[in-house]
This record gives C-alpha cells, sequence and structure tokens, in this order.
C-alpha cells in the first residue's frame, strides 16, 4: 500500500492526460484561487493536501505527514515534497481543472503520469 501512495504522490491515481473537459490553469493568480481555502483529496488513500499562498504544501496520506514547497513557473505547478521519510522528487507540473471541483496535475509539464484530486 505504501508503494501505491508514494506513486501517486509523485504525480502529485496515474492516468493518461485526455482531453475530457479539463481546461489548463494558466497563471498562479487563478491556481491561488482555486486552491486557497480548500483541501485537494484522493479518498482511495485518504490522501489530503492544502496548497497554501504561502509557498507550503502540507497535509497527510495513509496516516503519515506530507510536506512541501511550490512555486509557480512558467506556466506550470512545480514542487518538492516528502511522505513520512520519504522525499518526493521536484518536478513541475501541468495544472487543469474540471467544473471546479476536480484538479489534475500531470508531472513532467503534462507529458507524463497524472492525479486528479477533489477539491473540497
Amino acid at each position: 500500500m505504501k508503494h501505491a501512495v508514494l506513486t501517486t504522490l509523485l504525480a502529485l491515481t496515474p492516468l493518461p492526460a485526455l482531453a475530457d473537459g479539463f481546461a489548463p490553469v494558466r497563471d498562479e493568480q487563478t491556481f491561488v484561487s482555486l486552491v486557497q481555502d480548500r483541501e485537494l483529496r484522493i479518498f482511495l488513500y485518504g490522501l489530503r493536501l492544502r496548497v497554501l499562498e504561502n509557498g507550503a504544501i502540507e497535509g497527510s496520506a495513509v496516516g503519515s505527514p506530507v510536506t512541501g514547497t511550490w512555486s509557480w513557473q512558467n506556466g506550470y505547478f512545480c514542487r518538492e515534497m516528502a511522505w513520512g521519510d520519504e522525499p518526493i522528487p521536484y518536478n513541475c507540473q501541468l495544472v487543469e481543472v474540471e467544473g471546479g471541483d476536480r484538479m489534475r496535475f500531470t508531472v513532467d509539464q503534462g507529458a507524463g503520469d497524472s492525479a486528479t484530486f477533489r477539491l473540497q
């Protein structure tokens, strides 16, 4: 189970990115307005994250803390995180939103696996 959660966090539930109603988030101000005072969740892993305006990431997954930092660079969400003692390497990700309650992060600037979160 720990490996599955770590894989999900690395994508930050791997699925190919598809043109399916998700719209790209192009700027930091829009991104912050979408996540401010909200929690990103993947219920399967008990994953809960808050992406804070001050550049911090905090949350938990399967009972272990998730911590990290983020910045917005050239239209991408760039983050470095840790899940408990497991480091999650730096990666810049394409962010997309659907309907104001789902957000998808796709690693390697949109070229890799993705994780879709519920915004609560």
